[in-house]
């Protein structure tokens, strides 16, 4: 049924407390996991003209700036998959730049996902309203089963 799992990661213990779940679903439907992270790109706007919307821009550096951090979530996601391909679990890494949300749900309907795991952070209220929720977003608007967890703190 899960044949293809596309685990979601942002580079935090917290989100790495999907992985469990997502590789017991793997093992017993027989499906391969994908872990992927997006790279939030820079954002920089020139000023524009007056009355007029601001224009964005791309610098080298920035541009240098995503390689590096692309590189970065390569090098953390495929750290991630060592143990379980071990296990023999079939694992892919991918890490994309753009906003998270956007590209979870654009990366799960062009490459066949069966099945979508998560972590929340939990946040509430204001919190919540100024930085969104991806996880909120990719339930909502994905269409597929969705695997949630709201993880553990680690102080708690």
């Amino acid at each position: 049924m899960f044949k293809k799992i596309l685990v979601c990661l942002d580079g935090s213990k917290l989100a790495e407390q999907i992985v469990p779940y997502a590789a017991e679903e793997a093992i017993h439907f027989e499906g391969k996991l994908v872990l992927l992270q997006v790279v939030q790109e820079p954002v920089a706007f020139s000023p524009g003209i007056p009355g007029d919307a601001p224009v964005p821009i791309e610098t080298a550096a920035m541009v240098e700036g995503t390689k590096e951090a692309l590189d970065r979530a390569r090098d953390y996601l495929e750290k991630l998959a060592a143990p379980l391909r071990k296990r023999g679990i079939q694992v892919k890494t991918v890490a994309i730049p753009g906003g998270a949300s956007e590209a979870i749900l654009d990366y799960a309907n062009t490459n066949s996902i069966n099945l979508i795991a998560i972590a929340t952070h939990g946040r509430g209220g204001l919190r919540r309203a100024v930085f969104g929720s991806v996880a909120d977003r990719v339930l909502r608007e994905s269409g597929l089963p969705v695997l949630v967890i709201r993880p553990q703190d680690e102080k708690g």
